[in-house]
């Protein structure tokens, strides 16, 4: 009795010292996919409308078109699901949000030149630019991602400490747009509601339905 008594004070004391959220959600990445989602908010009940429609985008747009952009990607990505889980649980970010920034920005990889776009400027899986940071490791590895999602991660929480009155979701918007844009361009939140957040959420929710 004794024993027991402890061992479910000890799952307590882990579950808050993690946060709000409840001890299985946060800790373990070999739960099903939907119980996980690290500690900045369920991203499957926060709104998107997907990728924006304009006139050259007309058909491919919504969420429909940021989903038919994320399954092109799915098989790219389905290479690092593993590598970003183990990062996504490190920095208690939603590997499916991680996945997102990778097909939105990177194709999972597959149109870099040496880990880097075109124009020789950004770097990696998730796309570093250059001029902001400098990049360790090379451009698909535990390190590099280990950077790249610890820079989002402090984004997101310097949204927190910039608006604290802001919603769970606002914050979590906030700091995908100050992961491209630096938390400076954001004064409201107007804001946040854009092209980038919007697809990549819409992306996001497709990669947690398949096992992200």
């Amino acid at each position: 009795m004794q024993s027991s008594i402890l061992f479910w004070g000890l799952v307590a004391l882990i579950g808050t010292s993690r946060g709000s959220y409840p001890f299985t959600h946060s800790m373990s990445p070999h739960l099903h996919p939907r119980l996980y989602h690290g500690c900045y908010g369920d991203i499957m009940t926060m709104e998107t409308s997907g990728a924006a429609c304009d006139i050259t985008r007309l058909m491919n747009c919504g969420i429909r078109g940021s989903e038919m952009f994320a399954e092109m990607d799915l098989k790219a990505l389905k290479t690092y699901q593993i590598l970003i889980k183990e990062v996504g649980l490190r920095y208690c970010v939603d590997p499916a949000l991680i996945a997102a920034i990778i097909s939105r920005e990177s194709h999972g990889g597959s149109v870099l030149q040496d880990g880097w776009d075109h124009r020789g400027l950004k770097f990696g899986l998730m796309q570093l630019d250059k001029k902001i940071h400098h990049p360790i490791g090379t451009w698909d590895s535990k390190e590099h991602l280990l950077q790249a999602v610890g820079i989002l991660a402090d984004k997101i929480k310097a949204i927190q400490k910039k608006f604290p009155t802001w919603s769970v979701a606002q914050h979590l918007k906030g700091g995908l747009s100050a992961f491209k844009s630096g938390t400076n361009a954001i004064v409201t939140p107007t804001d946040i509601d854009n092209d980038l957040v919007n697809d990549l959420l819409a992306r996001a929710k497709f990669y947690k339905r398949h096992g992200f």
